[in-house]
């Protein structure tokens, strides 16, 4: 059975930590349903656009959007099928996180494979392993992994999902595990093509399972797609001799520390303070609503007139009362002063 080879360094475990304490937040944090549909939403799109835009697909994160709230957009069909596969593979294997599937088996890596390419390989292609030898080349053409021969791919595979369902694996802490995973994948490279999508597919997929994204908020792809050079730099980085992926496993555990820093981010920016859960749980905030909220968790007061210039366009003074009343009516801020005195802070 294939057993991975990996040392748990130091930065292994500060990135561990970062991630756990953005985790907590995320799932204590007090959202209303609207705002957790929102998130999940935004996780969507930057998944689909950042996965397949690592494989060098054409469409923007816009294009990305458009398309995935049915509009016709221009562009070449291999790019809005890559796309529209992409969506497919995600809604996929969250049924399958949803139905808290125990195992991962070969099937389930085909099904997302043939999700992946329907359309665009040919139907012997798409959803089955290779039979013909494959080589990762670069820019200028350049031979820069060579894959194990397609004789090999399904013994590789047998064995490397016989590891995800062992017990050794499921120990593991799951971004590790996914991280290992997504490389094993990548360095099997059991399909002629699409092996990028359905390895951080796969990765995702993991994490769903071993109940590490329960609200599915997390986008997995958008760090790797910022700088792609060093995603794929860090994949060299192993030794084909000992295969050893400290390294590879150390810049992917980065990538998660900072992504889900971000999405913690955001979820503070959309909670307000945590006592005010109950009342918060029940009443809708406008944008600049929260704004407004946002500014005062970090600075002490507000008046009507920064309200009026706190937006990219400025709003009037009627306005910015109207955004105030149900802040007030619900007391998650307060009126202090009189006339052109007054002010504004958080209960």
């Amino acid at each position: 059975m294939y057993r991975p080879n990996f040392t748990i360094t130091n930065k292994i475990l500060n990135h561990i930590a970062d991630i756990s304490a953005s985790r907590e937040v995320i799932l204590n944090a007090p959202l209303l349903p609207k705002w957790e549909v929102k998130l999940r939403k935004e996780a969507i799109l930057k998944m689909t656009h950042h996965s397949t835009s690592i494989e060098g697909n054409r469409l923007t994160m816009e294009e990305v959007n458009r398309l995935l709230r049915g509009e016709d957009i221009a562009a070449w069909e291999k790019d809005k099928k890559e796309v529209l596969g992409y969506v497919k593979v995600l809604e996929y294997i969250d049924n399958l996180g949803e139905k808290c599937a125990d195992n991962i088996t070969e099937d389930i890596i085909l099904e997302i494979h043939r999700l992946n390419t329907r359309g665009i390989l040919t139907d012997s292609e798409a959803g089955h392993y290779r039979k013909v030898e494959v080589a990762v080349v670069n820019g200028l053409g350049k031979v820069t992994f060579q894959p194990p021969e397609a004789s090999q791919v399904p013994a590789l595979m047998h064995d490397f999902v016989a590891w995800l369902n062992s017990k050794e694996a499921k120990e593991l802490y799951p971004v590790l595990m996914s991280g290992i995973a997504h490389y094993e994948f990548v360095r099997i490279h059991p399909f002629v093509d699409g092996n990028g999508r359905t390895a951080r597919a796969l990765a995702t997929l993991i994490l769903y399972l071993r109940g590490f994204d329960t609200k599915r908020f997390f986008a997995l792809d958008d760090y790797y797609n910022e700088e792609r050079s060093r995603y794929y730099a860090a994949l060299q980085t192993v030794d084909q001799e000992t295969i050893n992926i400290s390294q590879w496993l150390e810049y992917f555990m980065e990538g998660v520390a900072v992504s889900m820093g971000r999405v913690k981010q955001a979820i503070l920016d959309l909670s307000v303070d945590l006592h005010l859960k109950e009342q918060r749980g029940q009443i809708y905030l406008n944008d600049r609503q929260m704004k407004i909220l946002k500014y005062l968790q970090t600075n002490p007061r507000i008046t009507i007139s920064e309200i009026q210039k706190m937006f990219d366009k400025k709003i009037s003074r009627d306005t910015a009362n109207r955004d105030l009343k149900p802040l007030l009516e619900n007391k998650l801020v307060k009126r202090i002063g009189k006339g052109r005195a007054i002010y504004y802070e958080l209960v």
